[in-house]
């Protein structure tokens, strides 16, 4: 939060910081108020919703409350004045209108909005100001408070345990920590934190794609194409992208064994996820289901020896181009690369 200040006072003529020192003070109060009692109470509230951190409806609730108390500060603020503080735009509108993007985007919702005109009136003047679409072009304002959905898990049939005689525990000095079941492969000549380093450090379609290609081992390695089922249920580009970068850090396990990039192809509530994974071995089931969340995506074997799909993986990799699903082009938006 100094940083902003800071960054701001560099430029002599700034107005951002106020005309005094009474309205510099009361910028700082702002930020201090926004970012310590805004901020931290939304995040506990619109964050679980999105899958990013533990749900619990009581704490939901009770983060819920708290933050909608603390937002109507702003709201009677501004009944009665078109900024915090004096009568043009300070650094205190635009740090506060750029916290509260995502729960406009999220939770606060049209019911929110029509009960408080005044901080819905201040977002919009805010967001709508040349240098703030330049980082945020098109803020969304969802219609309804987002839902919280439990992961996905298809039911398996139930098999019938065979009897078996109760093996003797082993004394806790013999026990050994379970193996991935990939390590059963051996070493690979390919070694894959090579591929790592070179698509990190180098332009993906010049340099690493190329680089990849003539290194790869399809014995050792294979390719699969990773696709969510349920992208009818997709929303916000941003809650798609949150929800791999999920999917992601749930494969932390395999992380020795698995190479790939997914991204979300769209826009807002006219989106789906697609990506590519390199694989040790030949099969996916071993790297992947160490996440709970694995069969809520499909996996289909590529052929690298055909050159469509040669092409599919540098596209999924250079995230250059768009993605045509059932005949519809959709834009590249934003994805996590798994390295």
């Amino acid at each position: 939060m100094a940083n902003n200040g800071s960054v701001t006072s560099q430029n002599e003529k700034t107005t951002l910081l106020g005309k005094t020192k009474q309205d510099y003070a009361s910028i700082l109060r702002w930020l201090s108020f926004v970012n310590a009692e805004v901020l931290p109470h939304f995040g506990a509230w619109y964050r679980p919703l999105l899958g990013l951190d533990g749900y619990n409806k009581k704490n939901v609730d009770e983060a819920s409350k708290v933050a909608l108390k603390n937002i109507s500060v702003l709201e009677k603020h501004l009944t009665a004045n078109t900024y915090l503080v004096g009568e043009r735009i300070t650094l205190a509108d635009i740090f506060a209108a750029s916290l509260l993007t995502r729960a406009f985007a999220t939770v606060l919702d049209k019911k929110f909005r029509s009960e408080n005109p005044a901080v819905s009136r201040w977002f919009q003047t805010i967001v709508n100001q040349p240098y703030f679409k330049a980082v945020v072009e098109n803020p969304v304002l969802v219609d309804e408070i987002i839902k919280y959905t439990p992961p996905k898990k298809e039911e398996k049939p139930k098999k019938e345990a065979a009897p078996a005689a109760a093996a003797e525990p082993k004394p806790e000095g013999e026990q050994k920590k379970p193996k991935h079941p990939l390590e059963a492969l051996g070493k690979p000549d390919f070694i894959l934190d090579d591929l790592k380093r070179t698509y990190s450090n180098e332009d993906t379609r010049p340099v690493a794609l190329p680089w990849f290609w003539q290194n790869y081992k399809a014995e050792e390695y294979s390719l699969w194409k990773v696709d969510y089922k349920y992208n009818d249920e997709l929303k916000l580009t941003f809650m798609a992208n949150n929800l791999i970068g999920g999917f992601h850090a749930r494969l932390e396990a395999s992380r020795k064994y698995l190479f790939g990039a997914q991204s979300v192809y769209g826009t807002n509530y006219n989106c789906v996820i697609r990506g590519v994974f390199l694989v040790r071995g030949q099969e996916f089931k071993p790297a992947f289901d160490v996440a709970p969340d694995w069969e809520s995506y499909d996996f289909v074997k590529l052929d690298p020896s055909k050159e469509e799909d040669r092409k599919y993986v540098d596209d999924m990799w250079a995230w250059d181009v768009p993605v045509t699903v059932d005949g519809k082009e959709y834009p590249w938006a934003d994805g996590h690369v798994f390295k």
